[in-house]
């Protein structure tokens, strides 16, 4: 598993998001809080607050590809 935080503080930016995720067949979730959601779920993001940082967990020893495509996302 790696994990990176990032912000999406613009509904733009959520679509973004959610397309790079959908390129990939593992599980990745967010976190915010004490609350989960699935990476790949536009409106389970959207139940989160997205005025702060969230962490992104992907679960996969293969995905330094993603990591890299979600360093414009960095908070």
């Amino acid at each position: 598993m790696k994990s990176i935080k990032i912000s999406l503080e613009m509904a733009q930016r959520v679509k973004e998001f959610v397309n790079v995720t959908q390129d990939y067949p593992y599980e990745i979730l967010l976190k915010s809080g004490r609350y989960v959601v699935d990476a790949k779920s536009i409106l389970g993001i959207f139940s989160l607050d997205l005025s702060k940082p969230i962490v992104v967990e992907a679960y996969s020893e293969d995905c330094d590809d993603l990591m890299a495509r979600l360093k414009k996302f960095e908070a």
